[in-house]
């Protein structure tokens, strides 16, 4: 890339700050618009304002837009489709600066559009690095949006070049796709064993990983912490052992639910009952289910399979809870005949330690009933097995 390159893209957005800047933006719709409404849009533009100029407009008008379900202040706010992608919702990174009350100064590595970088500067100090010049750039008028900016120091640098003295505590969200591509679960850029050694230069450290986070791919003494925002899993975080309080955790947001795997009595292997509990996939993946059925009093349906049974309606933030109305030998030959006798029109399905292609089921099924209803495909004792539940 030719090092103007940068500075004239920068440059770029930086015209959205000038009175004709943000004349322009004022102008353009609060919500999504159409493809075909943005051409006319961006037509009638362009004959008051500069081409390029009506390009990045209508472009940061479009990220601010699906960006609104991360940052409440989306509208006002910077950012490129991978630093909207990969930036992580204001909801988590809240809850994740806790942690770093204490310390008056933080290193954000690789800070992307700083989306923790505004959550870590609302306590702290904080010494922002990224080696993508623009989104650096926006991370400092992101946290200005939010009265944040004379609290962050950027600096434009690959993170394993940076100095870290007088740092006290260290935030990593390192790439987990190339420029190309995805990379499998556990890669990073910088690797895994790159950001957990930073914990020899700074003891307290967090990073940022892919919730499918092998829990043997941290050091001992680390924490696993797995967060949800609802029932969608969106990531780990891995806590250096200054930072750490168990050896796992699942969080769920918005709310702040935390469970921790503790020791107790081994949770009995039985039946389902009238009830099934679907846990929170933040749950299963701290390995926390024996841990959650212990504090409801419910079963396990089978050794291996991460659904709990109960003979009474449970309410609780960690498991999703349905009436089961039907119970029996996995048959699929005769399932449609009997979602039909239980007038099922329309089925969720859930498959969990069965095999099977759920799309070519869902086709064949043809129901016409006047329920909804929950299939789950599993297995109870190592037999495959079909349950039929509707919502309490």
């Amino acid at each position: 890339m030719d090092t103007s390159e940068p500075d004239a893209l920068i440059g770029r957005f930086e015209a959205l700050l000038t009175p004709q800047g943000r004349e322009l933006l004022a102008e353009l719709p609060g919500q999504a618009v159409t493809d075909a409404d943005a051409l006319r849009l961006g037509t009638a533009l362009r004959a008051r304002y500069p081409a390029q100029l009506v390009v990045d407009a209508l472009g940061q008008q479009q990220l601010r837009h699906r960006a609104a379900e991360k940052f409440a202040s989306a509208q006002d706010m910077f950012f490129t489709r991978a630093g909207w992608e990969q930036a992580s919702a204001e909801v988590v990174a809240r809850h994740r600066a806790h942690r770093y009350a204490e310390f008056g100064a933080i290193a954000d590595l690789c800070c992307g559009i700083g989306g923790d970088l505004v959550a870590l500067a609302a306590g702290s100090d904080v010494l922002a690095v990224d080696r993508d010049p623009l989104h650096l750039w926006m991370a400092l008028q992101n946290a200005g949006v939010h009265g944040m900016a004379d609290r962050v120091t950027t600096r434009n640098a690959d993170v394993r070049d940076v100095d870290l003295r007088g740092v006290d505590a260290v935030f990593v969200d390192p790439a987990r796709r190339s420029d190309r591509q995805r990379m499998r679960t556990g890669d990073s850029e910088p690797p895994l064993e790159w950001c957990t050694g930073l914990a020899a230069q700074v003891p307290a450290v967090g990073i940022k990983a892919a919730p499918g986070l092998p829990h043997d791919a941290v050091p001992p003494g680390w924490e696993l912490e797995f967060v949800a925002l609802g029932r969608d899993l969106k990531e780990a975080v891995a806590w250096s052992p200054a930072l750490a309080t168990a050896p796992t955790r699942a969080t769920l947001l918005p709310g702040g639910h935390t469970l921790v795997p503790g020791p107790g009595d081994p949770v009995p292997v039985q039946e389902p009952g009238e009830f099934l509990l679907d846990p929170n996939p933040a749950v299963t993946r701290a390995g926390a289910v024996e841990e959650l059925a212990r504090a409801v009093g419910a079963w396990k349906i089978d050794d291996q399979i991460a659904f709990l049974a109960a003979d009474r309606p449970v309410t609780t933030p960690f498991a999703r809870t349905l009436r089961v109305i039907d119970s029996a030998s996995w048959n699929q030959k005769k399932l449609p005949q009997r979602l039909r006798e239980l007038d099922v029109g329309a089925v969720d399905i859930r498959r969990r330690g069965l095999a099977g292609d759920v799309d070519a089921l869902r086709r064949r099924l043809r129901l016409s009933g006047s329920r909804r209803a929950t299939l789950v495909m599993t297995r109870v004792r190592d037999r495959p097995w079909g349950l039929v539940c509707v919502d309490i």
